[in-house]
């Protein structure tokens, strides 16, 4: 697995705590499990926990999956990555252009921009290198793969499983 690039990758939380990787796909139904698990994770841990999000679209089950994710990478380009992140997940059955338009629009962004950068090549080579990354990793078959201070987690991915293992 490439090394977390803090320029690159969007991470949250603090730099010396246990790091959750997620490979996921905006339009996956057990991504959207794993995120809502995750999001427990960090309120019970309360700064005991890192966690960083790579775009893995499966774009051969998931049609929307990568305009999704392009859509996130585009809000990143004005700062609200996690916002989008967030939205993307709890909308998950509305990922049609007009949908994503309409987020950044609620996010207060610059729509015109957004959709400009959505689809430029900034933005998809971004979306590229995550996926590589997943490849090039040897372990990401699906989403979600998640990676737990640099080690591939096959187990579950709900809040007591995921505790668990940060604690190991």
């Amino acid at each position: 697995m490439e090394s977390l690039d803090e320029h690159v990758d969007h991470v949250r939380g603090p730099e010396q705590a246990p790091l959750i990787l997620e490979y996921g796909d905006y339009e996956c139904p057990y991504s959207r499990q794993a995120f809502r698990a995750i999001e427990r994770v960090e309120r019970e841990l309360a700064g005991g926990v890192r966690f960083a999000f790579r775009h893995f679209p499966l774009t051969e089950i998931h049609p929307h999956a990568l305009a999704a994710a392009a859509a996130a990478e585009a809000v990143s380009l004005q700062g609200r990555f996690w916002q989008m992140h967030e939205l993307l997940f709890h909308r998950q059955h509305a990922l049609e252009d007009d949908d994503l338009q309409g987020y950044a629009g609620q996010l207060g962004l610059d729509v015109a921009r957004f959709d400009q950068d959505r689809s430029g090549s900034q933005v998809l080579e971004r979306v590229g290198r995550d996926m590589a990354s997943g490849t090039a990793s040897g372990e990401v078959r699906g989403t979600p793969t998640l990676f737990i201070d640099g080690r591939v987690h096959r187990g579950s991915y709900d809040v007591a499983t995921l505790l668990q293992a940060l604690a190991a």
